[in-house]
């Protein structure tokens, strides 16, 4: 009796196990399930790529400068802002054109290149070569930004697994987004701008089957940071209010200078460009001359090298005069110019960060002298103006709203920021006609506004699909004879 029991109780556990491991097939192979599970660990990877990025560029920054991030950049000796300058950037044409696939350094472009028009297709060894690039130029001291070869970063690990798991277009445009938004959300602290820059960016939708798995990935990503770093700001967390509604218009009137300041940025940029490559200056020597320029100007100006996350802070805490204000927002723009157009790695997020929050704090000043009862303090313009240039050159008006309130802490102002930024984003969008990473899309001759598919209808031949295994009657047949084709 006891071994029927025992038997029973056996079959029973049995069963039960199997049905526990089939609802464990099942699951496995729901799609959904997959994503998450994916974006989870890219989440991880994405967070932990930005943390050995920024570690990089602290290491080449000491190497080349002595100085550790958040350093005094103004107590160092000419000669060596000039060597490092110079130096590095020689070290990085070298780089460029021995290591990097391609001679060419990638970077958010490329991703939404890959994401929209290439299947999610990112070379692997160029994704690298040109992390470790951008963060030699950076410690350098190029006036470019972080979030450029960190978002290319992230895609091209996301990319590697989509690829070995043999995921089709949608899976892995889906976990691009993941590693995007996981490596933007760790590298600033703002999960909820890593979301929608990914969306609004690289995906280019807000449907809820990728929205999920890059809100997972986007949260992991920005656990691991700030397990790592700590939680807090990039900048300074002030409170500013809106004084009245009467200063609407000024922010409104704001949004139309930041507009007017992007595009030159991004014209500065293109001429510097068409310049160099009209040159008889190689390839490898270009980012040289492009660090030689760059020292002069930061002899001067020494906030101008590197991220420039210090002068900002300075902007946003109200410590510059409108003269300085003025100077920086002119001197950061050519050399940004210069160091993108001449061949150094880094992106245009910070830089635009920086030169709005010099075009706002100027502009604060002013207004604040002409109507003081009415004003804000400049400190409120220096926020505004910083949401309204960036979302301008990015052209990513949600994204950049969202992540100026993370990285400032400061959500007083979201009106005023929001009027300014849409402002910008359309007056850019109309006159320029493109933003910073639609405008190097259109060297390429690709539109992304058209999107993948009419790109793949573009390279589809009519000969390409034509079949000739098809059935036919004479004209005079019967219904029989028809009726026996169609069968």
């Amino acid at each position: 009796m006891t071994g029927e029991s025992n038997h029973k109780h056996a079959s029973a556990l049995k069963r039960s196990s199997d049905h526990v491991l089939r609802q464990f097939g099942r699951l496995t192979r729901h799609e959904q399930i997959i994503l998450m599970i994916l974006a989870s660990l890219l989440g991880v990877v994405g967070g932990g790529s930005a943390i050995a990025f920024r570690e990089a560029i602290d290491l080449f920054q000491w190497g080349f400068l002595g100085i550790a991030s958040g350093g005094d950049i103004s107590s160092i000796p000419w000669e060596r802002v000039m060597l490092a300058t110079v130096g590095g950037g020689l070290l990085v044409g070298l780089c460029v054109r021995y290591l990097v696939p391609g001679r060419q350094i990638h970077s958010v472009s490329e991703v939404i290149e890959a994401a929209t028009f290439s299947g999610g297709n990112i070379r692997f060894r160029a994704g690298l070569a040109s992390a470790v690039v951008s963060a030699m130029s950076l410690g350098a001291g190029a006036s470019a930004g972080r979030e450029g070869p960190v978002v290319h970063l992230g895609a091209t690990i996301s990319a590697l697994v989509a690829r070995k798991l043999k995921l089709g277009r949608s899976l892995g445009r889906t976990l691009i987004g993941c590693g995007v938004a996981a490596a933007v959300a760790a590298s600033f602290n703002a999960p909820i701008a890593g979301v929608f820059f990914a969306l609004e960016v690289v995906v280019g939708h807000y449907t809820l089957r990728a929205f999920s798995p890059i809100v997972v990935a986007s949260v992991t990503g920005t656990i691991v940071s700030r397990a790592y770093f700590g939680d807090f700001p990039a900048f300074a967390k002030l409170e500013y209010h809106v004084v009245s509604f009467l200063e609407f218009p000024a922010f409104a009137l704001l949004g139309l200078a930041s507009a007017i300041t992007a595009i030159i940025f991004l014209r500065s940029i293109a001429i510097a460009q068409y310049t160099i490559r009209r040159s008889v200056v190689p390839d490898w020597l270009r980012p040289a001359c492009a660090g030689l320029a760059i020292g002069l100007i930061a002899l001067f100006f020494p906030q101008v090298l590197g991220v420039g996350y210090e002068a900002t802070d300075q902007a946003l805490n109200q410590q510059l005069g409108f003269a300085m204000l003025a100077a920086l927002l002119v001197a950061k723009i050519a050399a940004t110019a210069i160091s993108l157009g001449l061949g150094f790695g880094g992106g245009v997020f910070s830089p635009s960060l920086f030169i709005g929050a010099m075009l706002g704090g100027a502009y604060g000043i002013i207004a604040t002298w002409a109507f003081p009862e009415l004003s804000s303090g400049h400190g409120a313009y220096t926020i505004v103006g910083m949401g309204a240039v960036a979302g301008a050159v990015l052209g990513a008006p949600i994204s950049t709203i969202l992540m100026v309130f993370e990285l400032t802490g400061d959500y007083s102002i979201t009106i005023a920021v929001m009027i300014a930024t849409a402002i910008a984003t359309s007056v850019t969008k109309h006159v320029y006609g493109h933003s910073f990473f639609t405008w190097q899309l259109a060297k390429r001759g690709l539109d992304p506004s058209h999107g993948g598919e009419h790109q793949l209808l573009r390279s589809i031949r009519v000969r390409d699909v034509m079949k000739q295994d098809f059935q036919s009657v004479l004209r005079d047949a019967s219904m029989a004879d028809v009726r026996a084709a169609l069968l």
